[in-house]
């Protein structure tokens, strides 16, 4: 797909989005409108009226909501405020509960089920598949779980609890039961057979995963080597006998770059034994990346990914007073440098004007050098190996930019204040800060990493408060020095 293709994909999506959500809005508003009329209206037999006018409008409504696809329903009850979402939510049939909660957001989904009663819990529950059920299952309410539980067929209940006992970020905890195995002494006949009687395959299933009688992996089978072959081809001789798997305790971060780098569809899935487990789809993949890539924007600035942007006031406040006292013990701390140079700043006022500007190239190259970091960690391209020649590098691009920035902008202070001293100053800070912020970019998210705290989370607050500080200090300790 070419960039101008993307680009209209993109806008056709937008504009998609923006016409669900004003339709159902549209649905609402008439909804109460019609509502609100006869409410007003003065007519004998009036509530049986009024009963039958707003049931009336309300299949009307339900019918229309749930022709939608499931994933258009989650995101008009992401977009919606917390009366409106409530609104929409009840006009849900119960046969599609399940199938939205799974396209929801974290934070919405909390709030939803929150709300909801048993009886619909356990129906939408019941609605899903055995991943999809494992993955819920921390946010359903604990009094349902063991009823819940319990309600399953034994192999449904051994999968979920199978999926539900491997860490979030595993593959096992993304990987799908719905499998089809064929064994490696079978004939194409043989398979083929089987399949008609099974009668449906895996959706978006490319493969057939082989295995010997003890259940080990031996390879996959392409749907297209099974019709393309002769049919008393053994499945031994015309699989691949050397697929890519991955363990269940393998990291989906790696899972995620290995399908990037080799354009796979699906990949099977193994214990430490060798012994087939499930699979593990791009669909899956590629929704981990998504929510991934959400997360990271909001980890930056310090929030939790699972705030739903219409909560209550308070419980959104809580959210962000972690990192907000964070910035605000590094700002006193930048405020009481910049005092301790207050008689400097009196006998110089062009300090004051200069002040922010190293302190702000600073903050922006800091977070430049953090972003690549971030991005060779995730991709497991920084090791001790080669850290050493990653953080030299940022230095030496520290001092480079700082030369030709600093050199630039010492030009235009000894054009504005005609003072060469503070020209040499304004040079020498903007080389110190960017060597010194290129240092942070690197050194906090692979500390953070090193801890075991996800490297995004704060990085940007962190380097910026970090660089701020240290460039006022480096700016003012400099003119103390040439100036006195």
């Amino acid at each position: 797909m070419t960039e101008t293709q993307q680009t209209d994909a993109g806008v056709h999506h937008h504009r998609h989005t923006d016409d669900l959500l004003a339709h159902i809005k549209g649905l609402l508003e008439k909804q109460q409108l019609v509502s609100g009329l006869v409410e007003r209206s003065e007519m004998p037999r009036h509530q049986l009226v009024q009963s039958l006018v707003e049931r009336q409008q309300s299949n009307q409504l339900r019918q229309q909501i749930n022709r939608m696809h499931p994933a258009d329903i989650a995101f008009a009850l992401e977009s919606l405020p917390l009366e409106e979402r409530s609104q929409l939510w009840d006009q849900v049939d119960r046969g599609h509960m399940g199938a939205v909660l799974v396209e929801l957001s974290d934070g919405v989904r909390e709030s939803i089920l929150r709300d909801m009663g048993r009886e619909d819990v356990m129906r939408a529950a019941w609605q899903l598949e055995t991943d999809e059920l494992a993955d819920l299952l921390p946010q359903l309410p604990s009094h349902i779980i063991p009823e819940l539980m319990e309600s399953l067929e034994h192999l449904d209940r051994e999968q979920v609890r199978t999926a539900a006992s491997f860490p979030e970020h595993s593959v096992g905890a993304l990987m799908d039961f719905d499998i089809v195995t064929v064994r490696v002494d079978n004939t194409l006949e043989v398979v083929l057979r089987f399949l008609r009687r099974r009668g449906e395959l895996p959706e978006d299933s490319t493969l057939l995963m082989v295995v010997d009688r003890t259940g080990h992996l031996k390879g996959t089978l392409s749907l297209e080597a099974l019709l393309v072959n002769e049919a008393d081809t053994v499945v031994g001789d015309i699989m691949n006998p050397d697929p890519l798997a991955f363990h269940t305790d393998d990291p989906l971060e790696e899972a995620a770059a290995a399908f990037e780098r080799y354009n796979l569809i699906t990949a099977p899935v193994t214990n430490v034994h060798g012994q087939l487990l499930g699979c593990l789809n791009v669909e899956a993949v590629l929704e981990y990346v998504q929510e991934e890539s959400k997360k990271d924007i909001l980890a930056q600035a310090g929030l939790r990914e699972e705030e739903d942007i219409f909560a209550p006031v308070l419980q959104s406040g809580r959210n962000r007073w972690p990192w907000l006292g964070l910035n605000l013990v590094i700002a006193f701390i930048a405020s009481r440098i910049i005092g301790q140079f207050e008689d400097t700043i009196a006998q110089v006022v062009a300090l004051a004007a200069l002040l922010p500007i190293t302190a702000n190239v600073g903050g922006n190259a800091g977070n430049q050098a953090m972003a690549l970091v971030i991005r060779s960690l995730a991709l497991n391209q920084l090791n001790t190996s080669n850290f050493g020649r990653l953080l030299s590098k940022e230095l030496a691009i520290g001092v480079m930019n700082g030369l030709i920035w600093g050199g630039i902008m010492a030009f235009a202070t000894y054009l504005l204040y005609q003072r060469v001293d503070l020209a040499v100053i304004m040079l020498l800070a903007m080389v110190i800060t960017l060597m010194v912020a290129a240092l942070t970019g690197v050194l906090i998210p692979v500390s953070l990493k090193q801890a075991g705290h996800d490297p995004v989370l704060g990085s940007s607050i962190l380097i910026t408060g970090i660089t701020d500080t240290l460039g006022f200090l480096i700016f003012l300790g400099l003119a103390a020095f040439i100036l006195h």
